[in-house]
């Protein structure tokens, strides 16, 4: 059974298509990649899979939800939680507080109880300390969880974004070129993370990428834009042997 389901996605602006008859199928603790150059139209597909543009056409099927259309914040709590191309990290906030605003759909407690400080906040707080830090530990961040974000080196916050959104409890987690202004050795490092975090915990993973043969190391099935349209999909193997790839993605 599909997890996502996408079937005839458009956007237009103006008179541009930006995307155009977007289609994928993508399975429960699958890590499917989209690849493609520099407007191609990838971070455009993720802003309409999580509500911040809503489609001229098409349908987005999550987990047989429609969430086609709605509201982010419905959307992160029907399950798609993402990171950005540019870190968006609450810089001022330590790294373990990072990680707990996003525990806040599954804790909750009233207004009232945070503000007088009532036996609900301190039962919470510690539930959501001891998660946050479970879910450092998956990053080899926990040592840093008082430091502000901003104190951190920049492969560490990437890594630390990663973590924000895994802490909603997503169904499917889109990651934005996340190894972007990575060194090579942290980008190895980061790839078998996030292919320890689809294997701990089932979690499955769409992930943008510019870098064909990083993506092509990591996702078993590729989805390959130009355009705003597809250019070539299916197994990672066969798109790789694609004509269309070679010549137009891959300049051969």
């Amino acid at each position: 059974m599909a997890l996502l389901e996408v079937t005839g996605l458009g956007i237009s602006f103006g008179g541009l298509r930006a995307v155009d008859d977007f289609n994928v199928i993508i399975k429960q603790g699958q890590l499917y990649g989209l690849i493609g150059p520099n407007g191609a139209g990838k971070t455009t597909i993720f802003n309409l899979l999580t509500g911040v543009y809503k489609p001229t056409n098409g349908k987005i099927i999550l987990d047989g939800e429609n969430i086609t259309g709605k509201k982010t914040v419905d959307i992160s709590k029907a399950g798609i939680a993402r990171t950005f191309q540019n870190i968006r990290l609450f810089t001022d906030l330590t790294v373990l507080d990072n990680v707990k605003a996003g525990l806040h759909n599954e804790y909750k407690y009233s207004t009232l109880t945070g503000i007088f400080r009532l036996p609900g906040y301190f039962s919470n707080e510690k539930a959501m300390n001891e998660k946050a830090m479970e879910i450092l530990k998956v990053f080899d961040l926990d040592n840093e969880a008082s430091l502000k974000a901003s104190n951190l080196p920049y492969g560490k916050q990437r890594k630390l974004e990663i973590a924000r959104a895994l802490a909603t409890n997503p169904k499917l987690l889109l990651l934005d070129e996340p190894a972007a202004g990575m060194n090579p050795n942290e980008t190895a490092e980061l790839m078998e993370t996030i292919r320890f975090v689809r294997d701990k915990f089932n979690m499955t993973i769409l992930l943008i990428e510019h870098d064909m043969k990083l993506v092509s190391g990591i996702c078993e099935k590729l989805t390959v834009l130009n355009f705003g349209q597809v250019l070539a999909q299916g197994e990672t193997s066969e798109v790789l042997k694609d004509p269309k790839v070679i010549t137009a993605y891959l300049g051969e």
